[in-house]
């Protein structure tokens, strides 16, 4: 199921379903096994176009933009917020309303950005096609989920997008999403109460990337950077932009922490470190020559900080065949064990490879 919290581009959501459907990836009949919540919010053309020109401005006017990956999401959220956005509901309902409703929305958008082309008509046109598809799956999310809970037992597995540092209330704003992608964004991105979520399992790679602009106090813009991206791969899933490597940041990880309340780790990548007999992790900031407790709000402040790194010996041995912690290297297990006994959280899982 595709939450309310979701916000959906229906070319993007049939063009990406068929492309996996080609590669075999076990999507056959994918469109009587989805459900889509009423209340989820739908992107159009228009947004990721907004999306661009408001990239494009940022850039002429401060020198510098946010590194947006144009898909629409901000301006979506935007008139989700200013409750002029369209829902599936409206699209299945009513496409007479619906159809009033997206022309005031289209012409609110082409008065605040003059150079914007819209096809109105000729957009109308696809989603109505889309309509006829979408219609069967789309559903009241609320009470499919409340009969899933109160049902015959089931495991519920809820997977969002983003990483705890890009919520648009916590994370490194403003170079963040749009929505909430910490653990309270599972309640209200799917109408779940609190209560009936369980463990919580903070995924973390054993060193730390970042996609496009923001602070990045470990970053490691050197060979060692360039040795992480390359042997994990790290390569932003939406745009293909490599992504900025450096050490793994506990400071980072603490206040992650704080916000979602783990109650253990999974660490993955760990055999993208094999490579080093000297591994640093950050595990404190300095600024103005003193330890601060806390992880900055305020970018400017993030980008002063001086790091304070522990140093750890490496392992030097290829570990991407260890199923069990016992398998692992005496140095790869103290690595693993300093991470918990510095964040006071259980690892419950470790992972190896490019995933």
């Amino acid at each position: 199921m595709q939450g309310n919290g979701v916000v959906i581009h229906l070319p993007g959501l049939f063009e990406e379903a068929e492309k996996n459907v080609q590669k075999g990836k076990g999507l056959d009949g994918w469109e009587k096994r989805l459900i889509i919540s009423d209340r989820a919010h739908i992107v159009f053309d228009f947004h990721q176009a907004a999306d661009g020109i408001q990239e494009q401005q940022r850039q002429e006017q401060a020198g510098k933009n946010l590194g947006t990956t144009k898909k629409g999401i901000g301006p979506v959220y935007s008139s989700k917020a200013a409750r002029s956005g369209l829902r599936m509901c409206d699209l299945v309902s009513d496409f007479d309303g619906f159809s009033e409703r997206f022309k005031v929305l289209a012409n609110q958008y082409k008065s605040i950005y003059p150079t914007l082309e819209i096809d109105i008509e000729g957009e109308l046109q696809k989603l109505k096609g889309y309509m006829e598809r979408i219609k069967p799956m789309v559903r009241d999310g609320v009470y499919f989920l409340y009969e899933a809970l109160h049902g015959p037992p089931k495991k519920i597995l809820v997977e969002g997008a983003n990483a705890a540092l890009l919520d648009i209330d916590f994370g490194t704003y403003p170079f963040v999403t749009s929505s909430n992608c910490t653990v309270g964004g599972v309640c209200t991105g799917l109408g779940m109460p609190p209560q009936n979520v369980g463990e919580v399992y903070g995924v973390v790679k054993a060193y730390t990337t970042r996609v496009g602009i923001g602070a990045f106090p470990t970053e490691q813009d050197n060979e060692i950077g360039e040795l992480l991206q390359t042997r994990g791969r790290e390569f932003g899933v939406t745009t293909g932009r490599k992504r900025r490597c450096g050490w793994l940041d506990l400071v980072l990880l603490k206040y992650a922490h704080m916000i979602n309340g783990f109650t253990a780790l999974a660490l993955t990548k760990l055999d993208i470190l094999d490579m080093f007999t000297e591994i640093k992790v950050g595990v404190a900031y300095k600024l103005d020559g003193e330890i601060i407790p806390h992880f900055p709000a305020n970018q400017e402040v993030l980008n002063k900080v001086e790091v304070q790194y522990k140093t750890l010996p490496g392992w030097n041995t290829d570990i991407s065949n260890a199923r069990t912690f016992k398998e692992l290297p005496v140095n790869a297990q103290n690595y693993v064990r300093f991470i918990e006994d510095e964040l006071q959280i259980p690892g419950k899982h470790f992972l190896s490879g490019c995933l």
